[in-house]
């Protein structure tokens, strides 16, 4: 369904509906752009981070240990 379709069809529900349970509906998508708007945010922030160069020398850096300094190898 189209997003114009679902915008008209649930604005057509909220019309018909008393004016508390049309609050609640405003209150929810509220709440649900919101959480959409810290997504949005904390993916941009990651994607900034990742193409930094600012831990680039995390990404240069021997590692310090390897398999041979295991004393035990958890196995399943």
């Amino acid at each position: 369904m189209e997003k114009q379709a679902i915008l008209e069809r649930t604005i057509e529900a909220i019309r018909r509906l008393p004016k508390e349970k049309a609050e609640e509906i405003s209150d929810f998508a509220d709440f649900v752009l919101s959480k959409y708007e810290d997504q949005t945010l904390t993916e941009g922030i990651q994607q900034l981070v990742s193409e930094s160069s600012s831990f680039q020398f995390l990404k240069d850096e021997e590692d310090l240990y390897s398999v041979s300094d295991l004393k035990e190898r958890f196995h399943e």
